[in-house]
């Protein structure tokens, strides 16, 4: 008989490893109901240092669950260790909003973390695929992007399966049917108040929803109940969504890595989308996948009421990316007396830091700064709004 050879075990990152969502989606991921059942896993699990003491419980729970096909597993918050040579990403930290912040400031940590991430996502395979949870889930996905050079901009995604079940869950006890029988429910733009469940092109056993259903339901109640359904579950069990973040977590990597003959729902780049989207956007858009790809559903129908919802949430995108751009911008560097370089945002600060123009070149580590303003010139030589800095101490901030 033929010999087997085993599949080498894939890496797969979770950030966040010692949160709720993270201990609900580990087990499906190590148990092959996502990648396979012949597909041997290796879990990363990174978190921030004061929750070191609990992830090394959730290592050991993922030991003691004794699945067959956990090549191993390990937790640390240096997410240089984390992300190195990973096939798979999943991020579920970020910083969530707090009473009496503004959305600038909750902007401003998770331009911190996401760049942070971003940086060390360099070290990961080029072909690592990723998935953003962490809210504000699209606009962290663009700062990771830009952040993350190396990897293709199609590679990064948000997560917005969440919302496509809800909604497709939603027809489903409307009807009386099961979810299996619904077909063609999609999500449009934000994982936010905004997004639009459109259900123009859905079916309900070969029937179409628009007839089955009232029109006046579908375009109120159903709507707005998809977009705040993440709101009223923390309203009811003071906890966010975590067994069905972590399905749709597991329905979004199955099918954008082993296909569907479904209509599905990802955030992803806009650019050179056929529904005239801005582009530079990380947006929902109905989506189909074969072989480790996808492909943006074209030739829908759009008529005047889903044109104005998907423009409305195209928006509140915008002005996400916008506010993320001008946070960023203050974090530009300031060459100070003696060539001390500090942040003006305080967040952290580079000893000894000099600013060259681009033609010249030291033996010093380069790491490059992108800024939308110009910062403060070390010499007359240097004329434009970007340049390089040359730090004794690493800079893991990559401005934009």
């Amino acid at each position: 008989p033929p010999i087997e050879i085993p599949m080498a075990p894939i890496k797969i990152v979770i950030t966040g490893g010692a949160g709720q969502i993270a201990y609900s989606l580990i087990p499906p991921l190590c148990s092959g109901i996502v990648f396979g059942a012949d597909q041997p896993v290796i879990i990363s699990l990174l978190d921030i240092t004061p929750a070191m003491a609990m992830l090394a419980g959730v290592v050991m729970e993922v030991e003691d669950l004794a699945y067959p096909l956990v090549a191993g597993v390990s937790g640390t918050d240096d997410p240089m260790v984390a992300f190195k040579d990973a096939d798979y990403a999943v991020f579920l930290g970020a910083f969530p909003r707090k009473e009496g912040m503004e959305r600038k400031d909750v902007m401003q940590k998770n331009i911190g973390i996401f760049n942070s991430q971003g940086a060390a996502l360099n070290t990961a395979k080029p072909t690592v695929k990723c998935v953003v949870v962490g809210n504000p889930a699209n606009t962290n996905a663009n700062i990771l992007a830009r952040a993350a050079p190396s990897i293709p901009k199609k590679n990064i995604t948000a997560l917005t399966r969440l919302d496509h079940n809800r909604a497709n869950s939603m027809i489903a006890i409307k009807c009386g049917v099961s979810v299996a029988d619904v077909s063609g429910v999609f999500i449009w733009g934000n994982h936010s108040s905004t997004q639009y469940p459109d259900v123009r092109h859905a079916t309900v056993g070969g029937e179409a929803v628009m007839q089955k259903c009232d029109k006046e339901w579908l375009e109120g109640e159903f709507v707005t109940t998809v977009q705040k359904r993440g709101a009223a579950i923390i309203a009811a069990r003071k906890l966010s969504s975590a067994a069905s973040a972590a399905k749709a977590i597991c329905d979004h990597l199955h099918d954008w890595v082993l296909g569907s003959d479904k209509i599905i729902s990802m955030a992803i780049d806009s650019t050179e989308n056929p529904y005239g989207v801005p582009p530079g956007l990380v947006y929902s858009f109905p989506v189909k996948c074969s072989q480790g790809e996808y492909q943006i559903v074209s030739g829908l129908s759009i008529d005047e009421f889903s044109q104005a919802k998907m423009d409305a949430t195209a928006a509140e995108l915008g002005e996400e990316m916008q506010l993320a751009l001008s946070s960023s911008a203050e974090r530009v560097l300031a060459i100070g007396g003696g060539g001390n370089a500090v942040d003006r945002s305080g967040v952290w600060t580079v000893a000894s830091a000099m600013l060259r123009p681009w033609t010249r070149w030291t033996s010093m580590p380069r790491y490059i700064v992108w800024s939308s303003q110009c910062v403060e010139r070390a010499s007359s030589r240097q004329s434009c709004c970007r340049g390089l800095v040359y730090a004794k101490k690493p800079v893991t901030y990559r401005m934009f």
